[in-house]
């Protein structure tokens, strides 16, 4: 079939020849899940590598995590006959093309490297931004930012994170941590910075003044991303492997690892915290083990939803809340790509990253604003039936987490 087709070897896109990497590279692919080699931290090409993915992540997924700040407007603006939860589409659609279209995503960087999907990725969503800009209708919005941007944020989220994990081996979590919180970040300052063009400047103007933003950051985040692995490299011309491999799925370490101003102030404080959460624990990660970190980390983002939310009040308090639980969320979004490269061979980084998202996809559409907005019906506007749902399938989701870790070694104290 045409999902089977033989590896050629294509050009060198944004990835470092193996001869320029030879002892590090033939020690990442004769023991690609240790991650000790200290060989794999070496020279400015990994740090640019960092550099580039937290622009990358800082103005791609970043402005992703500010849609709240775009349905806001619409619910008030262009799309205020339309009902919220009909406008909370566009951004649902949006996170799950992200989500799902990782697995292929993942494939191509395997075999071409980072640079040519991020370059096309930069010019799909910038377009994507300036096309939101100029949309006159409910299916334009739907089109533009939710399916073109989507794909736009997985071309140029997917390709860094898995350069990184060819670059990085003892210290990948730290490096890892270092690029995820440009998404951090992005949240924090875009749903600010959006609010202050829209009101200041216009919606169009203020759109297009975030597209220009993203351009010039996307380039240079393509310039710099490279991955130590060679394409050429990457497997035999003659070897056959399928494009859609879910071979990584039987793998049970792999399947057992989801008023305005105060909704601004919530998620400004929810991203900043989730920056510290990011670079912290990654750092603590690389020294105690990142599933060590991992499971925890998660089981007290669940908790954190079961606990404090129900008692949080008054601003105070879901500030509060929405801190810790960007603190312990941010961790583990840092730590879950690290410990899937941790598990793989160093040539499948790519794709497995990317199936993981895809799978993400399907509850995450089912579970976003759409469905929330459902279950919040069926509660008559409680938000008990919603707080016992996220907090237990978080922490019902690090038990799975523990089981991969306890796949690995047998000891729960284990530094793994």
């Amino acid at each position: 079939m045409a999902l089977v087709s033989p590896l050629r070897k294509p050009a060198n896109y944004g990835s470092i020849s193996a001869k320029d990497y030879r002892p590090s590279l033939k020690a990442d692919i004769e023991a690609p899940t240790k991650g000790s080699d200290d060989s794999c931290e070496r020279g400015l090409s990994a740090w640019l590598t960092v550099f580039g993915a937290f622009l990358a992540l800082f103005c791609s997924f970043g402005q992703m995590n500010a849609f709240g700040t775009f349905q806001s407007w619409y619910t008030t603006h262009q799309l205020s006959d339309r009902h919220p939860s009909t406008v909370a589409w566009i951004g649902s659609v949006q996170l799950w093309v992200f989500f799902v279209s990782g697995g292929f995503i993942g494939r191509v960087f395997d075999v071409y490297g980072p640079r040519i999907i991020m370059a096309l990725g930069t010019v799909i969503y910038v377009a994507s931004i300036l096309l939101t800009s100029v949309a006159q209708s409910y299916q334009e919005y739907l089109l533009a930012q939710g399916v073109l941007s989507g794909l736009g944020v997985g071309m140029l989220f997917y390709p860094p994170l898995a350069a990184i994990s060819t670059h990085f081996c003892k210290y990948r979590a730290t490096a890892l941590g270092i690029a995820m919180a440009g998404s951090g970040i992005g949240g924090t300052v875009y749903p600010i910075l959006l609010q202050y063009l829209f009101i200041n400047v216009g919606f169009t103007w203020g759109t297009r003044i975030s597209a220009a933003v993203c351009f010039v950051l996307c380039v240079v985040a393509t310039a710099t991303v490279t991955s130590r692995i060679s394409p050429a490299a990457e497997s035999k011309p003659t070897e056959r492997r399928p494009w859609l491999d879910l071979h990584a799925l039987r793998d049970p370490r792999f399947s057992s690892s989801a008023s305005p101003g105060h909704r601004l102030l919530r998620l400004a404080v929810l991203n900043a915290a989730s920056v510290l959460g990011r670079i912290a624990p990654a750092h603590v990660a690389d020294a105690f083990g990142r599933f060590a970190l991992l499971v925890p980390c998660a089981a007290l983002a669940g908790l954190s939803t079961l606990l404090l939310w129900p008692a949080a009040h008054s601003l105070a308090g879901l500030a509060a809340y929405a801190a810790l639980y960007g603190l312990f969320s941010g961790a583990f979004n840092a730590l879950i790509v690290p410990c899937i490269a941790q598990i793989s061979d160093i040539r499948e980084i790519g794709v497995r990253i990317g199936l993981l998202y895809s799978i993400i996809s399907f509850p995450c559409v089912a579970h976003w604003k759409p469905g929330r907005g459902a279950l919040l019906r069926l509660t008559g506007g409680s938000y008990t039936g919603l707080i016992v749902l996220s907090g237990t399938s978080v922490v019902i989701g690090s038990f799975f987490m523990l089981l991969a870790k306890l796949r690995i070694d047998p000891n729960i104290f284990a530094r793994v």
